[in-house]
Formats: structure tokens, C-alpha cells, sequence
């Protein structure tokens, strides 16, 4: 019916919700049956409904934010070993949200955003773990290789376009990319050379940092929404910066020299640890890493300041391999058990195989990335075959399968001669 339609009887039309007669309302709506609803009750029904809406959903986001130990419990579901750095991040991260959370409400203390700095070798679960918490905590997700980005102005990627990957990834919801988390891998790559400031353009290090330090500390970041180069021409989307987890991970190469180094300096007597120290395991001497360490290494002072919390991540022994591919949610056993149990083929893999595939993987220094190759490679003939129903419906996969498939490193050095 239509919006302004009036009756023929203005005495006789009111509105069914507060009674007041046409000539007292700016506008009467007629709906089926004789029943009127005035300007008046529209807008408070409206305010009450828009009030409402928002109130259930804030307290429901309170209420529904896991704590530190409702994180890592989470993590431990995908992330095997890594305890201490596992419970410094779920801490770094609940303190984040809840700043964000609480910020109108304590706006007379600034509290500092807790950016985190993961450190150690490939393939010990960095990128995996920025992955789930980002699951976890349903906040929109990007990964950034920081050996692309260079210096604005020059050949390479910007660096404002990490943002343009968390507004992709946010679907365009520019509140969602604002609170989301990007993890920024490769981060020791743009060191630079030496641990004095230069006197000349570094595009690719230095100026890297500088570039990376106003969007992790907190700035309105002006980005392309179909991402490229920008040109005065161009519509920006702008996205600040302030609310929105930056998680940054190197391998480090050669940062355990420098904390040795520093140790033996310190030392002083025949007994001292200067004389023990090629005995330390990098383990060990992470436990001494101090800000001044990352310094050295080339990271500009600045940086290292914004990033306060340093988690460590350990090599991986053999059993962590193992478990690795058997107890996580997404274990690579589990996948392709689930692959053959849909060609209606069970697949088992004997202890002593596993250990073997872990001895493999940690021979070639690759750490849990390894594992899914050395599986592929030993999987391709079955995977070749199941589907065209040949071979035994139960298939078991030993140690002498792993070896047979995967010879050592000591073997192939042989076999060349060396």
C-alpha cells in the first residue's frame, strides 16, 4: 500500500501504537486491516532495535574471548612442542584484544601494543602458529614476505600493500582488517649489513624497517583497494594501523654467534664461560638474547623497541616429528588415511616408519616442512595405483619402504663419489 496514503476520515484514522490522530503526527502509514503506525512510533521502534542489536553483540564478544589457557589449549591442537613460546604468544595476544576491547575505558593510561617476534629455525611451526590464532580468535588473516618489499618509490612491492592483503583477506570490511593480525615472515632478511646507521640509500633493508615501523607502531595507512603502484589519480582506502597484530618471524642466521660472542666478552677467569661456550646448544644461548643482540644483527633500534615480545622456537627432535604427523587435528597421517579411506583402503604406518621419515626430514635440515615431501615422494606409486582398484585393501607402510624410497644423505654422497 502506499507510504501516503491518507483516509478519506481524518477523525477517525489514529495511529495503534500511541493513539494520536492524524492531524497531531507528521505522518500516518496504513497497513492491511485498518491498522496505522505514525512517524513518532517508527523512530522509537527503530532506536530500540538498533540499541539492542549492538548491546548483545559486544557482551557476547566478552564473553565468548578465550583466555591464555583456552589459547594455547587451542594451539596444542595443531602446534606440537613449542611450549614456552606457546604460552608467551596466547598471553601477548589475550593482552592485545583486551586492550582493544577495554580502550574507551581506560583512556587515561596508553597501554602499548604487544607486536610479537618469533625467532628460529625453518619448519618449526612460526607461520603455522600466526595461522591458528588467527583461526582461533576468527580475525582475518595475512602473510607477508618482507624480502619483496622495498622502499616506497622503488622497483618492488610498497609496504603499505601487507594492509591491502588483510583488507583482501577482511573481504573489504575495513573494522574487520583494522583488528585483524598479519605475520610478516622472513623479517631478519631486511636487516642491515652492519649494526651503524647508513649513509646511503638501503632500499631493501634499513628502509624496509623504517617503512614497516610507522605501520606496526600505528598510523592511517592510505591504500590501494585494487592494490598495483600508486598514482595521484587513484581512490585510497584508509586503514589505521593502531589495533592491528603484526607478528613478525626470521630464521636469524648467525644471531647465536653474536649472543656468544657477547657471553665470552663478558667472562672473565681460566673457569669461566668463555671456555664453554662452543659447547652451548642455540637453545642454551637464546635463553641470554637480550634487545642489544638483535641490534648487532642489523634490526634499527626502533624496530626492535615496537616488537617488545620474543618468542624462541626450538629445533624439533625426532619424536616431535613423529607427533607431528600423527597427533594434530590436521596430522599429515590423518589426510592421507582419510585419502585412501575414501577409495575404501586402510592405511596403516608402522612406528619404526615414522621415526624414519622424521630422521629424513631432519637430515636434510628442513624441520615439520619436510615431512609432507618425504610422504608425497614415498605416497606417488600407491596414490598412482589405489585409484584404479589395485593392490590389497589394507596397506602398511615399514621402515624398508622409507629406506628403500628415501636414501640418506651418507648414501647419496657415496653414490657421487664424495
Amino acid at each position: 500500500m502506499d507510504d501516503n496514503f491518507k483516509p478519506n476520515h481524518s477523525t477517525a484514522a489514529k495511529c495503534n501504537f500511541c493513539n494520536r490522530p492524524q492531524p497531531l503526527v507528521k505522518k500516518l502509514i496504513a497497513g492491511p486491516g485498518g491498522v496505522y503506525i505514525c512517524d513518532n512510533c517508527i523512530e522509537l521502534a527503530h532506536s530500540i532495535i538498533f540499541s539492542e542489536s549492538k548491546k548483545p553483540e559486544n557482551q557476547d564478544h566478552q564473553v565468548e574471548f578465550p583466555t591464555p589457557f583456552e589459547i594455547k589449549r587451542s594451539l596444542d591442537e595443531y602446534i606440537i612442542g613449542q611450549e614456552d613460546a606457546k604460552k608467551k604468544i596466547a598471553v601477548a595476544v589475550y593482552n592485545h584484544y583486551k586492550r582493544i576491547r577495554y580502550q574507551e575505558s581506560i583512556d587515561d593510561v596508553e597501554i602499548a601494543k604487544s607486536n610479537i617476534l618469533l625467532i628460529g629455525p625453518t619448519g618449526t611451526g612460526k607461520t603455522l602458529i600466526a595461522q591458528t590464532l588467527a583461526k582461533i580468535l576468527e580475525v582475518p588473516f595475512a602473510i607477508a614476505d618482507a624480502t619483496s618489499l622495498t622502499e616506497a618509490g622503488y622497483v618492488g612491492e610498497d609496504v603499505e600493500n601487507i594492509v591491502l592483503r588483510l583488507f583482501q583477506a577482511s573481504n573489504g570490511d575495513i573494522s574487520q582488517t583494522q583488528k585483524g593480525i598479519i605475520y610478516v615472515d622472513e623479517i631478519d632478511k631486511v636487516s642491515r649489513k652492519t649494526d651503524t646507521p647508513s649513509i646511503t640509500r638501503d632500499v631493501s633493508g634499513e628502509g624496509v624497517q623504517q617503512a614497516l615501523l610507522k605501520i606496526i607502531e600505528g598510523t592511517v595507512a592510505n591504500i590501494p583497494p585494487q592494490g598495483g603502484r600508486k598514482h595521484p589519480q587513484q581512490e585510497y582506502v584508509p586503514i589505521d594501523t593502531t589495533n592491528i597484530l603484526f607478528i613478525c618471524g626470521g630464521a636469524f642466521i648467525g644471531l647465536e654467534k653474536i649472543i656468544s660472542q657477547r657471553i665470552g666478552r663478558a667472562a672473565v677467569g681460566f673457569k669461566s664461560e668463555i671456555h664453554q661456550k662452543g659447547s652451548k646448544t642455540a637453545d642454551e644461548l637464546y635463553r641470554h638474547l637480550i634487545p642489544q643482540d638483535l641490534i648487532r644483527y642489523g634490526m634499527i633500534p626502533e624496530m626492535v623497541g615496537r616488537i617488545p615480545v620474543i618468542s624462541i622456537f626450538s629445533d624439533l627432535g625426532v619424536k616431535d616429528l613423529v607427533d607431528i604427523l600423527t597427533k594434530p587435528k590436521n596430522a599429515i597421517v590423518k589426510q592421507y588415511q582419510k585419502l585412501f579411506e575414501l577409495e575404501k583402503v586402510k592405511l596403516e604406518f608402522t612406528r619404526d616408519a615414522l621415526t624414519a621419515i622424521a630422521r629424513r626430514s631432519i637430515e636434510k635440515k628442513l624441520g615439520a616442512r619436510g615431512l609432507r615431501s618425504i610422504i608425497e615422494d614415498l605416497m606417488l606409486d600407491l596414490m598412482f595405483d589405489v585409484p584404479s582398484g589395485k593392490g590389497s585393501k589394507i596397506i602398511r607402510i615399514t621402515k624398508r619402504m622409507v629406506d628403500k624410497n628415501s636414501p640418506s644423505l651418507h648414501s647419496q654422497k657415496q653414490a657421487a663419489g664424495v
